[in-house]
């Protein structure tokens, strides 16, 4: 699936089975909590904190997955073309990074 098919098949889904979308702010809040969710779930399994009963059971694909859906949500709403704002992205860093992180010693 390319990013461009993942907004629409998003979209498509939010008109038909979701009814709508929520609105912006509650869409930014709700990607908070996921991305919450989703650092929660790495610090236990990375870091030093143990594992919560509750967290038992939760995969990182699907947390990673609904932290990417409710994004391409904020970015319908906005009309922003992730494919093209990614590609841009890319442009930047490459102009900006282009030596940059070869002359980091930390990074050799």
């Amino acid at each position: 699936m390319t990013i461009d098919e993942a907004q629409q098949q998003v979209d498509n889904w939010i008109k038909t089975v979701g009814v709508r979308y929520f609105s912006e702010l509650t869409n930014l809040g709700i990607l908070m909590e996921e991305v919450g969710e989703l650092s929660r779930l790495m610090v236990r399994r990375y870091g030093e904190q143990s594992f919560k009963e509750s967290d038992k059971g939760k995969e990182m694909a699907d947390e990673m997955a609904d932290v990417l859906w409710v994004l391409i949500c904020l970015a319908n709403q906005t009309g922003v073309n992730l494919t093209e704002a990614l590609q841009k992205n890319f442009e930047k860093k490459n102009i900006r990074d282009a030596t940059r992180h070869l002359r980091n010693d930390k990074l050799q």
